[in-house]
């Protein structure tokens, strides 16, 4: 695993990242807003579009609770385009190659994989309030059923 860990109060590392269409993203961009950042291994895997698929089916409620939702990856951004398009992503998908914002985070590192031990990715969810500090982080979570568990820690159900 990865030394570096958020927790609650710590303020959210920035970021500028390119998205699925191009265009720069930052993290300042969300400032005034809560945030949702997924942090997910690799777009169009089984996995991946699950949990991708199951933000996206909750985007609208978490919207009206005042969230805006991003997921980052080390997919560049024509696969991250392929990915939205094909499964009708509506929230910004960004791509950090070189797994820079996803070692300021904390979610890159050895894991278990099939019971052996990589490097990678590590799942994980945060969720930043208006300053941008976080609010809640959640480290190697399951694809199957996160968002559900997100939203009833949020209060939404």
């Amino acid at each position: 695993m990865t030394d570096t860990r958020l927790e609650a109060g710590s303020p959210a590392p920035d970021f500028t990242l390119l998205d699925q269409d191009g265009g720069s993203v930052s993290l300042a961009d969300f400032r005034g807003k809560k945030l949702v950042v997924f942090f997910y291994p690799a777009a169009m895997t089984p996995g991946c579009t699950t949990e991708a698929c199951d933000f996206r089916d909750s985007l609208a409620s978490l919207q009206g609770a005042g969230y805006e939702v991003i997921g980052i990856s080390r997919d560049e951004p024509a696969k991250l385009k392929q990915f939205a398009e094909r499964d009708a992503l509506t929230y910004p998908l960004l791509s950090d190659p070189d797994a820079a914002v996803h070692r300021a985070w904390g979610v890159w590192g050895e894991k278990m994989n099939y019971g052996k031990v990589i490097e990678g990715v590590i799942r994980s969810t945060f969720v930043l309030d208006e300053q941008g500090d976080i609010a809640l982080a959640k480290y190697n979570v399951k694809a199957t059923g996160h968002v559900a568990r997100i939203r009833k820690e949020l209060g939404l159900d």
